[in-house]
């Protein structure tokens, strides 16, 4: 089989990781993968840049100041089309597609003709809203029936000047129900229950979670645990309270503004032994809590894993999450999880795995420290490890794909 992956980014990044393991899974089982992307720069071969940095970045700025996401990068996209001509895929493989690197209407109108089958993952709720990529926060449900007057039109993707989720809305619907032969892959029981109320439920939609690599994801010896703590300046008996994000903002207009007001209330609520480690880039260093270490953006997986294995526990405070990558990796390092029971989170604890908790509720997230803290980590390690492997495994995962290949090939 020949598969051409689309994606925002190649190589890195969450979704970008995807591309390139599910790539080398295709083409050790000799297959051929191509990837096109949008932004950044990739080592992976054969891989298409969609569009020039310029005409990206202009992309960027008349979404921003025009409110609408999708309607520009013209030339870019027609030469992805030229590109899909070049090498007849067998299987068109659709990841993210906002990041202000493609034009929805040439692409899905080339799609709805080419006759190609197409796989959609869908990582976040974009795909059926007018513009936003998390609507639940908001308790929004205007997307079942049509978006407009959005209460989050600043928000992600942001819209400086207009509200036009009403004609994006309509427009995605259109652009994205004109394809014949798609089928829908959810990374979450609780995405694929959402989707199947949306104008994408006229496609059969299958259940994929992402993976871990659990080559590189998994418990390290006492030693390495001792060396990471001596590095980040924490004691042998601290008991280290994990959060990991990929950035720290206490701007309302921020995602993760949220989740860092309730870790600097927990923070307050830490008693000795207990360590708050927040880990992930912050804009502001004083929006990190006083008491709490922070560890600046990890590159390096090796070295996030490592952190993992050193913390007692990995808290969670996200209210949206439609898979939760980081619970995932926590868990496959034998560290016990506390999270929101909120969107998909809840699906990442398994049995004896952690506590799953009232959504913004910092008192029970305390409580439930307080009984990790007095059982001990290593009560919690091997069902976190057994569950990670069976749920998130890599080589499976990754296989699933291969078979759902097969599959709309022969539908």
């Amino acid at each position: 089989m020949r598969i051409l992956q689309i994606n925002t980014v190649c190589g890195f990044g969450s979704t970008g990781r995807n591309c390139t393991e599910l790539a080398q899974v295709l083409r050790e089982n000799g297959h051929e993968c191509h990837i096109a992307y949008g932004q950044g720069t990739t080592a992976y071969e054969p891989s298409y840049r969609v569009g020039t940095r310029f005409e990206n970045h202009l992309h960027n700025v008349c979404s921003r100041l025009l409110g609408k996401q999708g309607y520009y990068t013209t030339w870019g996209t027609k030469g992805l089309v030229r590109y899909i001509e070049k090498i007849q895929p067998d299987v068109i493989h659709l990841q993210n597609l906002h990041g202000n690197y493609l034009n929805l209407k040439i692409l899905f109108d080339y799609l709805s003709v080419l006759g190609t089958p197409v796989v959609w993952t869908l990582h976040d709720c974009w795909a059926y809203t007018g513009k936003c990529a998390h609507y639940t926060v908001a308790n929004c449900q205007k997307w079942k029936t049509l978006c407009g007057d959005c209460p989050q039109y600043r928000k992600y993707p942001p819209s400086l000047l207009f509200d036009c989720s009403k004609t994006m809305y309509e427009d995605k619907k259109r652009w994205f129900t004109s394809v014949k032969n798609m089928t829908i892959v959810s990374v979450s029981n609780w995405l694929a229950d959402e989707v199947r109320q949306s104008f994408l439920a006229k496609y059969p939609v299958v259940l994929i979670y992402n993976w871990i690599d659990q080559n590189i994801f998994g418990p390290r010896d006492r030693r390495v645990m001792q060396s990471v703590r001596k590095r980040y300046g924490l004691t042998e008996d601290a008991f280290v309270v994990l959060g990991v994000s990929a950035g720290w903002s206490n701007h309302k207009s921020s995602s993760s503004a949220g989740k860092l007001h309730d870790f600097c209330q927990l923070s307050q609520m830490l008693r000795n032994p207990m360590q708050l480690v927040l880990v992930g880039h912050a804009k502001d260093p004083a929006c990190i809590p006083n008491d709490a270490v922070h560890i600046p953006y990890v590159h390096d997986l090796a070295e996030l894993a490592a952190i993992y294995n050193m913390a007692d526990v990995y808290v969670h405070l996200s209210m949206e999450d439609t898979f939760g990558k980081v619970i995932a990796e926590a868990l496959a390092c034998g560290t016990p999880a506390v999270v929101y029971d909120s969107t998909a989170c809840p699906e990442g604890v398994g049995e004896g795995c952690g506590f799953v908790v009232e959504a913004r509720n910092v008192d029970e997230v305390h409580e439930s420290l307080v009984k990790i803290h007095q059982t001990g980590k290593q009560a919690y390690s091997r069902r976190c490890v057994a569950f990670s492997e069976s749920t998130f495994n890599y080589r499976n995962n990754t296989e699933a794909h291969l078979d759902l290949y097969r599959k709309v090939l022969h539908r």
